[in-house]
């Protein structure tokens, strides 16, 4: 069964596919400050295309001219972010692995109708590059730019640490609800996304290097907060059903979402993303 950690109800009443969003260009943001230092592709695959896909992702000067060789920077980044918070605890991902139709993973196969999503079984990120104008932008209103698939890779990341340190464990019912341990387990991946955000500035490369020269700029932490709330289940249940029912909520309010990715962003820390830990989330 595939864990469709982000985007599981917008999907199931919308479907998904469409043209990839933001271009061809280069990312824009805080990636047009990005150094000469060196990307490594060596966790990034296309389901379809395989490792050739990112082949020419190499340096800096790559991510800002491919939006494929953002996408290494990105990962890059959150790795190296990740390994510094959580030092001996922490491995990466398996594979961060891009796709447009369908895809095998170890939680099954899926499609494009799943969006992006995580699989704590094989520990890999899966992307769908086309989901982001298709769904998010024209079906739910949503942000468009670049720097909202960051965000949504961010997100998936954050499912990832979620695992490590033991609290997706903690999800061991099937509750829905703006109180829920779903709820709560999506809010804490919107918190880590705003924990990296807040530190991506500080990533590096393999020699140490620079991989961006300037923090996020507010534009960009606006962007993220603005498709957190696009995905937000009240949102959602707006556009398709003309209505909210919160007792059927599995990713927290539009509102919620904001938050807890603001709290993350704010304190530019992990341990302010306790969302198991507080009465109301």
């Amino acid at each position: 069964m595939v864990v469709a950690v982000l985007v599981y109800v917008v999907i199931q009443t919308l479907g998904g596919g469409g043209a990839g969003g933001g271009g061809t260009g280069g990312p824009g943001g805080v990636l047009d400050d990005a150094l000469g230092g060196s990307l490594s592709a060596t966790r990034i695959d296309d389901a379809q295309q395989g490792t050739d896909r990112y082949a020419q992702c190499e340096t800096g000067a790559d991510a800002n001219e491919s939006r494929d060789c953002a996408r290494v920077a990105v990962e890059n980044s959150l790795t190296d972010y990740w390994e510094t918070a959580l030092g001996t605890s922490f491995r990466p991902i398996d594979a961060l692995v891009t796709f447009d139709g369908q895809v095998q993973t170890a939680c099954g196969a899926a499609t494009s109708a799943v969006g992006p999503f995580y699989c704590p079984a094989d520990e890999s990120i899966y992307l769908d590059t086309t989901f982001f104008d298709q769904v998010l932008e024209r079906e739910l209103g949503g942000p468009d730019g670049d720097f909202v698939e960051w965000y949504v890779l961010a997100h998936e990341y954050g499912h990832h640490i979620s695992n490590l340190i033991g609290d997706m464990a903690r999800v061991t019912d099937q509750q829905t609800g703006p109180q829920s341990l779903g709820v709560r387990l999506e809010l804490q991946a919107d918190c880590f996304a705003g924990a990296w955000m807040a530190n991506s500035d500080g990533s590096t490369d393999a020699s140490g290097e620079p991989l961006f020269a300037e923090p996020v700029s507010a534009e960009e932490v606006q962007l993220a907060q603005d498709a957190a709330e696009a995905v937000g289940d009240d949102a959602i249940q707006r556009k398709t059903q003309g209505q909210v029912t919160e007792e059927s909520w599995t990713h927290g309010s539009s509102e919620q979402r904001a938050r807890w990715f603001q709290e993350g962003y704010r304190s530019g820390s992990p341990e302010s993303c306790r969302t198991f830990d507080v009465p109301r989330v």
